[in-house]
């Protein structure tokens, strides 16, 4: 019998964690997006499903936040469905915290999946990189409106993509959309939806910063790079203006938390802001804990 992990014991949340594996076992993205992420973040990781994930967590006493891409429209692979990110959520409900993950260019059929979701899951992600849509066109605003009427949280991909670097034209994959300062007109016109900004956002680290500091509903994740690679000014702000709108993420398993919080230890943030960091402001986001 499996030893549950109990919520006062958690000791970290990864906000930013991919199950890519489905229950068929196939993989989402293509064999040369796969290669050239594992040559990016220099590995070749065993692709976790749902039951791997939350092993691998509750072992760590850590929770996750898990989905999918749905990047099916541009790949032409197969997407990993979110009933899957659902099912392994619900075995494993004391470490694995469910989103989900729509196209918006699905249009009316992923705005009636949204509504059928937003019941089971705390949050839906974006990746608009691979999705190719600005995240301020109003092809997104039914989705959008789904999840503020539901107090669902949108966290989107910002910045540069692992995926599809060093292949010829990126394998398609267009780096415009990853600007954070189109997010600024959705959380304009969603005020009321939580929005997480994933990721060292370069090359456009200050804008996230303005975006964030000038909109509390707006939280930014620190998944996808190593902390020792930080830019300096996310370092000073999140230690400092930003430190209860910033989130531990880290891209698993591109990057593992044992490697990110190695690197996190040896970061120059005060030691009273890292539980802030690494849990409590997470807890508020989800609404954990009473």
């Amino acid at each position: 019998m499996v030893d549950r992990l109990h919520l006062d014991d958690v000791v970290a949340i990864d906000i930013h964690v991919h199950i890519e594996l489905g229950a068929d076992g196939h993989d989402h993205l293509s064999p040369e997006l796969r290669a050239a992420a594992n040559r990016y973040f220099r590995g070749d990781p065993v692709l976790p499903d749902g039951q791997a994930v939350a092993d691998y967590y509750r072992e760590r006493k850590m929770m996750a936040v898990v989905f999918p891409v749905d990047d099916e429209l541009t790949t032409g692979q197969p997407r990993l469905r979110n009933e899957d990110v659902l099912a392994a959520a619900s075995a494993n409900p004391d470490v694995l915290i469910p989103f989900a993950s729509i196209d918006p260019r699905r249009g009316s059929d992923g705005v009636a999946e949204a509504r059928d979701l937003v019941g089971s899951v705390k949050g839906f992600k974006f990746h608009p990189n691979m999705q190719q849509f600005h995240p301020n066109d109003p092809i997104a605003y039914p989705l959008y409106e789904v999840l503020a009427e539901a107090g669902s949280i949108a966290l989107f991909h910002t910045g540069h993509s692992g995926i599809g670097t060093g292949l010829p034209g990126g394998g398609g994959i267009r780096l415009k959309y990853g600007n954070p300062m189109d997010i600024d007109d959705v959380a304009v016109d969603f005020p009321d939806l939580h929005i997480v900004l994933a990721h060292p956002s370069f090359p456009w680290q200050d804008e996230a910063l303005s975006v964030a500091m000038h909109k509390p509903q707006v939280s930014i994740d620190l998944s996808g790079w190593s902390p020792k690679y930080f830019p300096p000014q996310l370092v000073r702000y999140a230690g400092s203006m930003l430190q209860k709108q910033v989130l531990f993420g880290t891209d698993f398993p591109l990057i593992t938390p044992d490697r990110w919080l190695a690197d996190f230890a040896a970061l120059d943030v005060p030691d009273e802001v890292r539980p802030l960091i690494l849990r409590e402001n997470a807890f508020k986001l989800l609404g954990l804990g009473g």
